[in-house]
């Protein structure tokens, strides 16, 4: 990496270092990386490695108190407090036993995070159990045997379980067990609909949320409506949803919420919408679960970086890519190879100062690492070649390294600074 300066300790592009960069030892292997779970923005790039901390002189400084044994106790006892979920269960049951019109906007948030764990919600977009939470009324059944529906009886809600299991027998002598997550009552539709089967309780105290149908309809309706579904050759390929972030409408705009594993790597250099910013950033963190290798949006993006007009596009996200989650450069041959292209694409079309970046991001996510190399004399070749020094101004790098050689096998690569 040829524009690297000879002394990275003095490069502060920003005033602010990122609070998750740490200094490293030099006995440790790592050199300020980031968890690979975390999301860092672009602006991260600019931040330059520092130096290792050196010895720090605490003399002077006055000594702070020690907390006594007592103290450390009882703020061990309020985090476990804290964390205890039945804790957690109360909190919920108390936002669920308000009336809709007095739940307030944290009340549904407390619902939301409960929710979302139970299947009966799994398939649902996030603004439509937002909407169910703001809706829902809470009812307890307390003796075991309670029969809630009867066979025949029109229905009027839509039914999910919080608590205990319930028997649904239907007329031809076959039951069914429902427990906590399970749903049953109507269907999203304002046509009148009737209970196939009894349904009782299996046990004491049992807990549901309740759904009034003209509810239930109007918000998966509506919902329906506020989805925009694009189509290549006949089938559904993305489906977009319509979202306001804020009540003032001033934040709206459309999300993806599903797409075909191509469609979803086309949207990196595609412009995305206000309500979803960090598109680019989720999708880097994710596309492990649905693409079986990375090599996949590596090859897209170098096709995609001979166009013009896509050129800064495909930069940002191999900028954003190598920042947050250098690792898949790291410990993969073929993904390396994909860097090294890219870097000469970057060269060829004079793009120097996204080089630079490259080059910095780089040095900044690198581990440190020992490599051990034996010849059988002192004139063997190495196998690699080495680029400058004190007399070219810079630290010394490994230029080349020879394919299939000892040295590649080792783990040598080029760019490595020595």
């Amino acid at each position: 990496y040829l524009q690297l300066p000879a002394d990275l300790t003095k490069m502060h592009l920003t005033d602010n270092p990122h609070p998750q960069v740490t200094h490293v030892p030099s006995s440790q292997s790592g050199c300020s990386i980031a968890s690979d779970s975390g999301s860092s923005s672009l602006s991260d790039i600019y931040q330059a490695t520092e130096s290792e901390m050196g010895d720090v002189d605490l003399t002077g400084l006055p000594e702070a108190p020690v907390d006594s044994e007592d103290e450390e106790e009882e703020e061990d006892e309020d985090i476990d407090r804290t964390s205890d979920p039945l804790l957690g269960r109360d909190v919920v049951r108390e936002c669920l036993e308000k009336e809709p019109a007095d739940k307030t906007d944290d009340d549904i948030e407390q619902l939301l995070e409960f929710m979302h764990q139970l299947p009966a919600f799994a398939n649902m977009t996030m603004s439509v159990r937002r909407e169910l939470c703001s809706v829902m009324i809470f009812e307890v059944v307390e003796q075991a045997g309670a029969i809630i529906l009867e066979d025949g009886q029109e229905l009027d809600s839509w039914y999910v379980i919080l608590n205990g299991t319930v028997e649904i027998s239907y007329p031809d002598g076959k039951s069914e067990s429902l427990c906590m997550g399970n749903s049953f009552g109507i269907t999203p539709s304002l046509d009148k609909q009737y209970m196939n089967g009894v349904v009782r309780t299996k046990v004491d105290d049992c807990q549901f949320v309740c759904i009034a149908q003209q509810d239930y309809w109007r918000i998966l309706n509506h919902v329906e409506k506020n989805t925009h579904k694009v189509e290549e050759e006949g089938e559904i390929v993305m489906v977009k949803e319509h979202r306001e972030l804020d009540r003032s409408g001033t934040r709206k705009g459309h999300i993806v919420i599903k797409a075909t594993p191509e469609r979803l790597i086309m949207h990196l250099i595609e412009e995305h919408s206000i309500v979803d910013p960090t598109y680019i950033e989720d999708f880097l963190l994710t596309y492990r679960t649905f693409l079986t290798s990375p090599l996949e949006v590596g090859n897209k993006l170098l096709e995609w970086f001979t166009v013009d007009s896509l050129r800064d596009k495909v930069t940002r996200v191999v900028l954003l890519w190598v920042n947050n989650h250098f690792n898949d450069f790291e410990g993969d041959p073929a993904m390396t190879r994909f860097l090294e292209e890219f870097e000469k694409n970057l060269e060829d079309t004079k793009m120097k100062g996204h080089l630079r970046l490259l080059n910095i991001a780089c040095a900044a996510k690198a581990k440190w690492r020992q490599i051990t190399l034996q010849k059988p004399s002192r004139d063997s070749p190495l196998f690699f070649s080495l680029l400058g020094g004190s007399d070219k101004g810079f630290g010394i790098f490994v230029e080349t390294v020879e394919m299939g050689s000892k040295a590649a096998e080792a783990g040598l690569k080029r760019g490595d600074q020595v």
